[in-house]
């Protein structure tokens, strides 16, 4: 400490109370200000999962296409044909699991009527996939099925 008394007082001390005080203001400011940055009106999209459980393909997977294709373990199908595909297909799995893998712009009411033939074919586990069916998949999935799609 060099503090001298007298006319020729040194003072070598930072007071830290109003750094404190200023430090403090601006985290409230930002506490207030963040959650305007977020856009309340974008559209829902799948999430995009970095870490988790990897789906391993020994269940009965369900992919949907933009258009509203169904594709059973990459084999098209129809949806009057799901719940008859699914009970022939469950003795031939580990579990009774349908996992759900759909593009982005299908309609919540697809994933509802693939719920339900899950459900009809007694099926005890659905698993909707956070990773979206891409582009390059429905292409492959088309391709291996001989559909052209305009």
């Amino acid at each position: 400490m060099a503090i001298k008394s007298g006319k020729n007082a040194l003072f070598t001390e930072i007071n830290i109370t109003p750094l404190t005080d200023i430090f403090l203001v601006l985290l409230i400011i930002m506490m207030v200000v963040a959650p305007t940055f977020q856009d309340a009106d974008s559209s829902i999209t799948m999430p995009e999962i970095n870490s988790g459980i990897s789906i391993e393909q020994k269940n009965a997977t369900i992919s949907v296409s933009k258009a509203g294709n169904l594709y059973l373990n990459g084999t098209a199908i129809k949806k009057e044909n799901l719940v008859q595909a699914l009970v022939e297909l469950k003795p031939a799995l580990e579990e009774p699991e349908v996992v759900v893998k759909a593009d982005t712009q299908v309609k919540s009411s697809e994933i509802m009527n693939i719920m339900n033939a899950a459900q009809e074919a007694e099926f005890k586990k659905l698993i909707v996939a956070g990773e979206p069916l891409s582009k390059k998949e429905q292409k492959e999935l088309q391709k291996q099925n001989g559909e052209v799609n305009g």
